[in-house]
C-alpha cells in the first residue's frame, strides 16, 4: 500500500494551553491533527474553535486520559481504525503537582497591582505538596506519557517519517533534582533501563510518603513536577536509544503563561508552541534523543 502524503498528529492534553496553539500551529502547515482531552466537552469545545481559525478539515477529537488503560487502549484502537498509521506524537499532558493557597496568591497579586512578577513571588509560601499529589503528577507527566507511547508504538512504526515530541521543562534538568544516587542513575545514559528510571520514580515517591525529601536532598519546591520531568528526559534519551527509526526528542516551551503556573508565565502560548512544532517537523534524517529549551539544543544536566 502506497504512503499517503498526509501527516497525521496526536496531541495529548491539548483543549487549552500550550496543547491547544500545537493543534493550531501543525493544523495550519496542513497536518491532520487529533485533539484530545479527558473531558470530551471541552475537547469538543477546543475543536470547534480550531475550526473556527478555518482548519476544520485538519482537526477532530477523540477523548484520551493518558493515567486510564482502557482510555489510552481505546484511542489507539480508534487512531488505528481511522487513520491506519501515525506520524507524530506529542506527549503534552501535564499537571503540576502543588496546591496553591489562592486567597494569599490573590493577596500578593493585590499588593503588586495585579499578579506578580513571576521572580517576585515566594512560591514556596503560596504552594504546598503531599504524596497524593505527588503520586498524580508521575502518573500524568511521567506515566502517562510512557503508557501512551507504548500504545502507539505500532502505529507510528507504520510512518515512513515516525516522530515523538516529548513535552518536558528545564525544571527537570539533573542540576535541579538534588539526590545525588537519583541524579547518578538517570545520568548513567549506557546502563539505562525503564526499571532504573521507575526505581528513582518509585524511591521520590515512598520518600515523599515519608515527609523526608529535605534530608534525602530531593527537591523542596514543585518536587514531583522536577522529578516526572526529570523522568521524562531521560526516558526520551533511553527510548531514543531504542527506537533509531523513530525521532524521540524532549523540550521545554519556556515560561509560558498557563494555567500551570497560574498565568505568570513571561511567554505566550504562541511562542511557547514553536519549539514542540518544530521538534514535531524535523526532517527524516534529523536529530533524536535531544532537549530543546526555546529552539535551542540544551543539555539534560546542566
Amino acid at each position: 500500500m502506497a504512503e499517503t502524503k498526509t501527516k497525521y498528529a496526536v496531541v495529548t492534553g491539548s483543549n487549552k494551553g500550550i496543547g491547544f496553539e500545537i493543534c493550531r500551529q501543525l493544523a495550519s502547515q496542513g497536518v491532520t491533527v487529533v485533539v484530545t482531552a479527558r473531558d470530551e466537552k471541552r475537547g469538543l469545545e477546543a475543536v470547534e474553535k480550531l475550526k473556527g481559525f478555518g482548519l476544520s478539515n485538519f482537526v477532530i477529537f477523540h477523548q484520551l486520559d493518558v493515567t486510564d488503560q482502557p482510555s489510552i487502549a481505546s484511542f489507539a484502537q480508534f487512531i488505528h481504525s481511522r487513520f491506519g498509521k501515525l506520524d507524530i506524537l506529542i506527549n503534552n499532558a501535564g499537571i503540576g503537582g502543588t496546591l496553591l493557597d489562592d486567597d494569599a496568591f490573590r493577596a500578593s497579586s493585590a499588593a503588586g497591582g495585579g499578579v506578580s512578577p513571576s521572580d517576585q513571588i515566594n512560591w514556596k509560601e503560596l504552594l504546598s505538596e503531599n504524596y497524593e499529589l505527588a503520586l498524580a503528577c508521575l502518573q500524568t507527566n511521567y506515566y502517562g506519557a510512557k503508557l501512551t507511547t507504548e500504545a502507539l508504538l505500532p502505529l507510528l512504526h507504520l510512518s515512513a517519517s515516525p516522530t515523538i515530541v516529548n513535552v518536558s521543562s528545564a525544571s527537570g534538568k539533573l542540576k535541579y533534582v538534588g539526590n545525588e544516587w537519583a541524579k547518578g542513575v538517570l545520568k548513567d545514559v549506557e546502563n539505562l533501563t525503564e526499571d532504573k528510571i521507575d526505581e528513582v520514580v518509585n524511591e521520590f515517591l515512598g520518600d515523599m510518603k515519608e515527609g523526608c525529601l529535605e534530608a534525602k536532598e530531593w527537591p523542596q519546591l514543585i518536587a514531583a513536577y522536577t522529578v516526572s520531568k526529570a523522568a521524562m528526559n531521560a526516558y526520551t534519551r533511553l527510548l531514543a536509544k531504542m527506537k533509531p527509526d523513530i525521532r524521540i526528542n524532549s523540550v521545554c516551551p519556556g515560561y509560558v503563561k498557563t494555567d500551570l503556573n497560574y498565568s505568570t508565565g513571561k511567554r505566550t502560548v504562541e511562542q511557547g508552541a514553536e519549539c514542540p512544532v518544530m521538534a514535531a517537523l524535523l526532517p527524516h534524517d534529523g536529530p533524536s534523543g535531544l532537549f530543546f529549551v526555546e529552539k535551542e539544543i540544551s543539555s539534560f544536566e546542566e
